[in-house]
């Protein structure tokens, strides 16, 4: 629940909002980590002290659901020689220590990110007539927020939401999301770390699945050539009814071509997915190696967690080297800053190394694979082929209703326990399997329907009988099952 209401105006929830000239007797009372984030609202806007603000009535810190306790909604009057126009800024309060007292986030130091290190914010272009801010932006920046408290997983720029619904639920084509610095917040130093501030912006399908199949930071940069559809500050127009891509057709060009010679930054996802091994009967449920979907999955260790965490980490890096880590990796930090040690990766396994000792599992050959994905994520199976593995890269999907991993790897990235030899690999529940050039080719080939979802029945099943590999695409049902 949350109610709206001025800033300033009293209340029990939060103090009013002090600028940087506040009283020092009254902003020693105020939570340093929020005062400093309205420092820089005011900066921006000296003219909006006391902005409408949407509050969270039960804080989290006190069993509330919503984890942000305020975003506040600005009007900025844009710049119609820069084709920037006038739109509604929100900015959230909660992702960032407001309090410093750990009744949140973990005090980890001030040369660090501030909890988990940003905050959000939105630009939505303003309606003729539109006296005052829509709040369903705030909700929507909740539905985030609670993903990332959850999660423990952070956004960066360039990253995308797969969001599948109009961001405000009307029919509206925005329906997902890219996320990029702020055009105008400035990172900001506060007792408790530092806080940068990442802008959502709403995208339709097709630009999702550009930036999936190439890189967000590309699509971002197409979206500020076109005002319509964002322009230099990206502010997000729901009543947008043409792709960029319809709007000027040589945009797709760009795309394509970039995906040629950049291939995808899209190095693994989180997905419905399982793998069967053909090599041994369904009944040999007695190996700790054997993953069936007629058994109970085997959890990841933490080590093998870590391999696969290190080999996402490294393909999201633009200029990344195609190198798998060793199976007993060192803990290498592979992100742009340090994260409090209290937070995990959201691929941690909910399960301790002393469910499978990491040390008593081999790395065990296959002899022929069965593996099955849902819809969604046998679509993106084509971007895994072209856009990585054609790159001399690799591509993993780790799932989300069982302990176990499937990675794509080319014969160019080292350190794989997949091999030419022995294309078809398992380190416990984590399947590597390799592919040639001349193999990944084939299969673009038999999976080119995999790219028309709308022409497409389930049950699917794809098979290389000389490759003694099988695809199944299966109906979500499959995944949801207590088996998995």
């Amino acid at each position: 629940m949350a109610e709206l209401r001025p800033s300033g105006a009293p209340g029990p929830t939060a103090p009013p909002a002090p600028g940087p000239a506040a009283p020092p007797a009254f902003a020693s009372l105020f939570p340093p980590g929020l005062h400093a984030i309205y420092g820089e609202c005011r900066r921006l806007y000296p003219d909006q002290p006391n902005p409408l603000q949407v509050t969270a009535i039960v804080k989290y810190w006190l069993g509330g659901p919503d984890p942000l306790d305020y975003v506040s909604m600005y009007r900025n009057v844009g710049s119609p020689s820069a084709n920037i126009p006038e739109h509604w800024h929100y900015i959230s309060f909660g992702l960032s220590d407001l309090y410093g007292d750990s009744r949140v986030h973990e005090f980890t130091g001030t040369d660090g990110p501030s909890g988990f290190g940003f905050e959000l914010t939105f630009r939505l272009k303003r309606e003729t007539g539109e006296s005052a801010p829509p709040t369903w932006p705030a909700e929507l920046m909740q539905g985030l927020a609670r993903y990332v408290f959850q999660s423990e997983n952070t956004f960066c720029s360039g990253d995308h939401v797969s969001w599948h619904s109009p961001l405000d639920n009307s029919e509206s084509r925005i329906q997902h999301m890219l996320l990029t610095e702020d055009p105008q917040m400035q990172p900001v130093q506060t007792p408790f770390g530092v806080v940068t501030f990442l802008q959502i912006v709403g995208v339709c399908t097709e630009e999702l699945h550009s930036a999936q199949q190439w890189n967000g930071q590309g699509i971002l940069e197409l979206l500020r050539t076109v005002p319509v559809a964002g322009g230099p500050w990206l502010i997000t127009d729901m009543r947008r009814g043409e792709t960029i891509f319809e709007i000027d057709p040589h945009l797709q060009e760009r795309v394509d071509k970039g995906i040629e010679t950049d291939g995808s930054n899209l190095s693994g996802v989180s997905a419905k997915c399982a793998w069967d091994d053909l090599s041994r009967p369904p009944e040999d449920d007695e190996d700790s190696r054997s993953i069936c979907i007629g058994t109970q999955p085997r959890r990841l260790s933490g080590k093998d967690t870590e391999q696969i965490r290190e080999t996402l980490r490294r393909g999201l890096e633009i200029n990344s080297k195609p190198v798998l880590p060793p199976i007993n990796p060192q803990r290498q930090n592979g992100l742009t800053h340090d994260r409090a040690p209290s937070r995990k990766d959201s691929l941690d396994s909910d399960s301790s190394t002393a469910v499978i000792p990491h040390e008593l599992i081999r790395t065990r050959q296959l002899e022929s694979v069965h593996l099955k994905f849902n819809q969604e994520s046998g679509a993106l199976i084509p971007l895994c082929l072209r856009g990585r593995l054609l790159h001399g890269r690799h591509f993993t999907y780790k799932s989300i209703t069982g302990d176990m991993a499937i990675t794509f790897v080319s014969t160019g990235v080292e350190g794989a326990f997949a091999t030419e030899e022995h294309p078809y690999a398992a380190h416990g529940p984590w399947l590597q399997i390799l592919l040639t050039e001349e193999f990944v080719e084939k299969m673009l080939e038999d999976l080119e329907d995999l790219t028309s979802p709308e022409e497409f029945k389930l049950p699917k099943e794809y098979s290389w009988p000389e490759k003694k590999l099988k695809v199944s695409i299966l109906p979500d049902v499959v995944f949801d099952s207590p088996l998995h």
